[in-house]
């Protein structure tokens, strides 16, 4: 079974490269577009040969949902075109968020017209991409991390809506919009890939939790899969989700994507430090294929600062105990792969990259840095994780 989800895999690079894209608006109200600010627009060429001097041929990209469609109904696809062109001259594949954390101005995910809005969004986003690239394979992560979005602007204030306490009906707003986006993206093109990017956490209860404590824990920690639940149709099956629209699976996980539940404090991963209750991710990913059958990406992963090349060698003896394990691990993004600022504070930048901004210059975004020890841990991670992918004699022998 694994191997026929080898066979058919629709990526062109297991190692890839996410662009950050997100256009949302951040705790203060302003919206952010990192398009921009990080100099990936304006540096797409050198970009593009920067990750693939590194193996990594598939990317992550974003349309700008806000800036797509500044009039409901309108678009303006010539951001959009220039990423396209970039990724034919260099002959890149390009994974499309079409929701990357943001939203036109006069919507929200508790808006009656945000699932309407959005489908039609998807079938002008087909008609376009076919209109350039009639051929190649399409792949669409229709919205970005419906989980932790329904959380930052549902519960917390950190994004539009900006409110609290309505985490489950921004979540259902999300996921309606989402699903409708998949019948319309279907509908305009049968053979397009469904990318879902949901993160991928583990939350457990303090020491000598108490029976009702544990039972908490467990319900928050099963919740991660609601969203992926509702687009199979499992889970509020009124909003019109499908088997068939669980395609290929991809998590995101970070250093702080496991935490005690109450009192919170996040699991510390790292040699010393590390707690016991820290799940390896290998195991999270092997729960979340055995939960939904489908082939699974890790979509996002990365590390602040000097731990970087540390975070990426674990990635790398996690992926090749879960390929091991018959996990079918198409692929590994690294996210972002260009530094980036803070969402709120645009100041600080997070050296979470492979390559840094030069915070010394006026427009540090318009500079790259390598870090050579994440580099070199990089190089490292793909020799060690190639020893566990299938081979090309295997694969020629799947029926």
């Amino acid at each position: 079974m694994t191997k026929n989800f080898f066979a058919t895999s629709p990526f062109q690079s297991f190692w890839m490269a996410g662009f950050e894209c997100t256009d949302q608006q951040n705790a203060f109200g302003n919206r952010v577009d990192f398009l921009t600010l990080t100099g990936h627009l304006q540096l797409l060429d050198d970009d593009y040969q920067a990750v693939q001097s590194f193996n990594m041929s598939t990317v992550r990209e974003g349309i700008r949902w806000s800036q797509v469609e500044r009039t409901p109904y309108h678009y303006d696809w010539s951001t959009v075109q220039v990423l396209l062109e970039a990724g034919q001259r260099h002959n890149m594949q390009q994974i499309w968020d079409l929701c990357h954390f943001g939203y036109p101005d006069d919507l929200t995910p508790l808006h009656p017209m945000f699932a309407r809005r959005f489908a039609h969004l998807c079938r002008a986003f087909v008609e376009f991409y076919r209109s350039q690239r009639p051929n190649d394979v399409l792949i669409v992560t229709p919205i970005n991390e419906v989980s932790f979005m329904s959380w930052l602007g549902g519960d917390v204030r950190g994004t539009s809506p900006y409110c609290v306490g309505q985490g489950w009906e921004v979540k259902r707003g999300l996921m309606r919009a989402y699903i409708e986006g998949v019948a319309a993206l279907r509908e305009a093109d049968p053979g397009i890939r469904i990318l879902t990017t949901e993160p991928l956490v583990n939350i457990v209860p303090r020491p000598g939790a108490s029976a009702g404590e544990v039972r908490r824990a467990r319900e928050f920690h099963n919740n991660q899969f609601q969203s992926v639940d509702m687009l199979a149709g499992r889970l509020c099956p009124e909003l019109g989700g499908r088997p068939e629209y669980l395609d290929l699976l991809g998590f995101n996980f970070y250093y702080d994507n496991q935490w005690q539940l109450d009192p919170h404090h996040t699991l510390p991963w790292a040699n010393e430090h590390h707690d016991p209750r820290f799940r390896p991710l290998s195991q999270l990913l092997k729960q979340a294929y055995r939960r939904y059958g489908r082939p699974v990406v890790l979509t996002e992963t990365s590390h602040p600062g000097h731990d970087r090349p540390q975070w990426l060698r674990m990635i790398a003896h996690e992926a090749q105990r879960a390929l091991k394990a018959g996990v079918p691990l198409l692929g590994v993004c690294l996210y972002p792969i260009i530094d980036r600022p803070d969402w709120d504070h645009l100041t600080p930048w997070h050296r979470a990259g492979l390559w840094d901004a030069d915070l010394t210059q006026p427009a540090p975004g318009l500079t790259r840095v390598l870090h050579e020890p994440s580099a070199e841990s990089l190089l490292q991670a793909q020799r060690l994780v190639a020893q566990a992918l299938p081979q090309p004699a295997e694969l020629l022998s799947v029926s």
